[in-house]
């Protein structure tokens, strides 16, 4: 009885330590990275101090000198979360640089005074420091990738870019719906962002347009808080190389008031106020002048009776006529399509991505090249396009 009661003091005991087993638990992984910022994600197993330590890649040791330290800040006072947004600015465009990312745990907080325990840190030590490279407009050849609707299958988005390393891409784009529905952190990371981070996610950037299915689920407000961008709101635009970007939000397919969204749903109002946000962007000189222009979006405004994909049609797709776009990457389909330019009252190709396929597109100053492939890696479709400037 007596050994039987240790055994359970001790089971106790350790299962205790675990669970206060302080460490990182996700990540880390990068968000909008642009010419001269960076901004790098990760979640701890509890509250911490956290911070990222930067150094240049010029072949120095990680620890050959103390490396500038930045941190999470609001109002001038440095924050104390799990979930850590570090944003480096003042950075040097098309500039590789080595990182690591540190969190000091907060056992108790009071006004005045913080008692820290252990520090959690990515290697620097027993392997190479994770890296990451700024964005370059005046680059002459970038490389990227496109895939979609994965619905929380790791094993297909492995498939489709396990060699987004051996390709070197500048970045991946992930087209909406990785997730069926937004539950939990947890969900979130396990469903496609862990395998992500583990491929390619803590040194290659991907840039998200949100799905309507990210806009579901108790957790779907928190979409911004992990996957930020530069306007704090789901579409933003970012430029590299000779591309420029315009990252749509389709948001849902249904009409507002179906019974399915409970009284939730006001996604005219946003595609319209939206519509204004892109008349804007495409006025501007970094727009006009771009070589290639491509529209992102998840649900594509061609090939559907349904409300969402109308709309969109109604108030985005003119301002992208006039606007010149060369592509529009769309998605949501779980089918291929390639519609030539002119077709279905949309003045530019739209390359419907289905679920199941990766898109590689290369483009230089004058020439795009567009590759699709099926999980075995079978090239299904080669598209070029040249350009007008």
């Amino acid at each position: 009885m007596k050994k039987a009661l240790l055994s359970l003091i001790w089971l106790v005991a350790a299962t205790s330590f675990a669970q206060n087993d302080f460490k990182i638990l996700y990540g880390p992984y990068l968000q909008m990275v642009g010419e001269n910022e960076a901004t790098i994600m990760w979640v701890t197993s509890g509250k911490a101090l956290s911070w990222v330590e930067l150094a240049p890649d010029d072949g120095s040791n990680f620890y050959a000198e103390s490396r500038p330290k930045y941190f999470q800040t609001l109002f001038g006072k440095r924050s104390l979360h799990r979930v850590h947004t570090v944003r480096i600015t003042g950075l040097s465009k098309g500039t590789v640089y080595r990182y690591r990312v540190c969190s000091k745990e907060v056992l108790d907080e009071q006004p005045y005074f913080i008692k820290y325990g252990k520090v959690a840190a990515t290697d620097v030590y027993g392997r190479e420091p994770l890296q990451f490279t700024t964005l370059d407009s005046d680059k002459k050849n970038i490389r990227f990738s496109v895939v979609n609707d994965i619905h929380g299958d790791n094993e297909l988005l492995k498939d489709l870019t396990c060699d987004i390393r051996d390709r070197k891409d500048d970045f991946i784009i992930f087209n909406g719906d990785m997730v069926s529905h937004m539950d939990s952190e947890q969900q979130i990371f396990e469903g496609f962002l862990n395998t992500s981070i583990r491929l390619y996610a803590s040194e290659i950037p991907f840039y998200y347009s949100r799905g309507n299915h990210e806009t579901r689920g108790v957790f779907s407000s928190e979409f911004i808080k992990y996957f930020p961008t530069p306007t704090e709101l789901p579409y933003y635009a970012f430029k590299q190389g000779p591309v420029f970007f315009l990252v749509l939000d389709g948001g849902e397919d249904k009409p507002d008031d179906s019974f399915e969204y409970s009284e939730t749903a006001d996604f005219d109002r946003y595609r319209t106020v939206q519509a204004e946000w892109v008349k804007q962007v495409t006025a501007s000189e970094i727009f006009k002048q771009s070589p290639f222009k491509i529209a992102v979006i998840h649900i594509p405004p061609v090939k559907s009776t349904w409300h969402g994909p109308l709309h969109a049609k109604k108030t985005l797709v003119p301002l992208l006529n006039d606007a010149g776009i060369d592509l529009m990457l769309s998605a949501h389909l779980h089918k291929y399509f390639y519609l030539d330019a002119g077709q279905e009252g949309c003045n530019f190709p739209i390359l419907i991505n289905s679920n199941t396929h990766v898109t590689h597109i290369d483009a230089s100053e004058k020439e795009m090249n567009l590759e699709v492939k099926d999980r075995q890696g079978k090239v299904i479709e080669t598209v070029i396009f040249q350009s007008g400037k």
